[in-house]
C-alpha cells in the first residue's frame, strides 16, 4: 500500500502589535529620512505588518501557531513525532529553535529540527517531512515557519525597513492512504548569496560584520519572477497537472508586484492568488503557511482543492510544493 502525506490542520499567528505605514513614516522622519505611505504601498503593496514586543521569541510566536494546528487537526502534542521549524530568526545559537518549541509544546520524544532556507524555508521544510513520512520515518509532523525580522532591520534604509514583519504559521502533515502532497521542486545557486543577507555572525562574544538584513531590490525582484515560474512549472509537470488544474496560487508574501507577474505567467487571475502581504509584511519562512490558514479560515481554500506554494529567498533559494488540500 502506498504512503502518502496530507495536510490536516493549519494554524498561524501574529503579534499583538501592529504597525501600519503611518507609523513606520513618523520614525522616520525623526531620523531625517523621507518616505510616505503611498510610496510604500505602490512599491510593495504593505499598508502594515506586526512586530513582536521586547522578551518574545520565534518559538513563542511558532508555539500559538501550532495549537492552533493541532486544534484544527484535532491532534494533541503527544502525537507528534518531528516538528520542523524554517526560520531565519532562531532563538539562539543552539539549540535549535525546533527543539525549544518542543519543550514548551510539551511534544518530546521525536525529531526535531529547524530548516534555514529564508522565504523558501517553508516550503523547504513541508518538502523534508513528505519525504520523511513517506519513507516511514515519521506519521505526523509539525511543520513551522516562524520570524522576528524586526529584530534585524536596519532602520536607516527606507529600502528594506518598511518590507518586513514578524508571524508564524504552522501545518499539521500526517500520514495518509490518499495523496496529499502530489510534488515538490527544490533549488538554490550560492552564488547570489550577497543580494540578500545578512552579512554578521557571533565571534568572540561580539557580533563580527553587520547583524542587520541587506538587499539589492532590483536584483531580487529580477530573479525571484524567473525561478518562481520555473519551479511552478516543474511540479505541474511532475505531477502530471495543468495551470487550469490550480485553484489556488499560495506564494510567498515578497511582494505584491512579484505575485502579480508569477500569476500572469500562469494565466491565473488575482482571485486565485491569496494574498495577505498588505497587512502581515514579509514574513519570510513564515509567510505561505500564515496566508494558507488565512484562506483556509476565512472559506477561500476548501478541502479537495489543489493548492500550489512556493517561494524564493536568501540563499539564493526557491521552490514549489502541489498539494491536494
Amino acid at each position: 500500500m502506498s504512503r502518502y502525506s496530507r495536510i490536516t490542520g493549519t494554524g498561524s499567528y501574529l503579534p499583538p502589535r501592529q504597525v501600519t505605514n503611518a507609523d513606520l513614516v513618523t520614525q522616520l522622519a525623526a531620523k531625517g529620512i523621507e518616505t510616505s505611505d503611498d510610496w510604500i504601498v505602490e512599491r510593495s503593496g504593505i499598508s502594515a505588518r506586526h512586530f513582536a514586543a521586547d522578551g518574545v521569541f520565534s518559538s513563542d510566536l511558532a508555539l500559538e501557531a501550532c495549537k492552533s494546528a493541532l486544534q484544527a487537526a484535532h491532534r494533541q502534542p503527544q502525537d507528534i513525532d518531528l516538528l520542523i521549524v524554517a526560520t531565519s530568526t532562531p532563538d539562539m545559537v543552539f539549540p535549535s529553535t525546533a527543539c525549544i518549541l518542543q519543550a514548551k509544546l510539551g511534544a518530546s520524544g521525536g525529531a526535531a529540527f529547524d530548516v534555514q532556507a529564508v522565504c523558501s524555508g517553508f516550503v523547504y521544510a513541508l518538502t523534508v517531512a513528505d519525504a520523511l513520512i513517506k519513507s516511514g520515518t515519521a506519521r505526523c509532523a509539525l511543520v513551522v515557519g516562524a520570524e522576528i525580522f524586526s529584530r534585524i532591520l536596519d532602520f536607516n534604509d527606507r529600502s528594506t525597513c518598511v518590507l518586513f514583519g514578524d508571524g508564524a504559521g504552522a501545518v499539521v502533515l500526517e500520514a495518509s492512504e490518499v495523496p496529499g502532497i502530489l510534488s515538490s521542486d527544490l533549488h538554490a545557486d550560492g552564488k547570489y548569496a550577497d543580494i540578500l543577507c545578512v552579512p554578521g555572525h557571533v565571534s568572540g562574544g561580539a557580533v563580527s560584520g553587520s547583524p542587520l538584513l541587506q538587499m539589492a531590490g532590483q536584483s531580487v525582484f529580477k530573479l525571484a519572477v524567473g525561478v518562481l515560474e520555473d519551479a511552478a512549472r516543474a511540479v505541474l509537470e511532475k505531477a502530471g497537472k495543468t495551470d487550469a488544474d490550480i485553484n489556488w496560487l499560495i506564494p510567498h508574501q515578497a511582494n505584491i508586484r512579484i505575485m502579480q507577474s508569477t500569476a500572469k505567467k500562469l494565466k491565473l487571475p488575482m482571485n486565485k492568488v491569496i494574498v495577505t502581504v498588505g497587512q502581515h509584511g514579509n514574513t519570510s519562512a513564515a509567510s505561505i503557511p500564515l496566508a494558507l490558514d488565512y484562506g483556509v479560515r476565512s472559506g477561500q481554500v476548501l478541502p479537495g482543492q489543489t493548492l500550489l506554494l512556493e517561494g524564493v529567498g536568501g540563499g539564493f533559494t526557491w521552490g514549489a510544493v502541489l498539494l491536494n488540500f
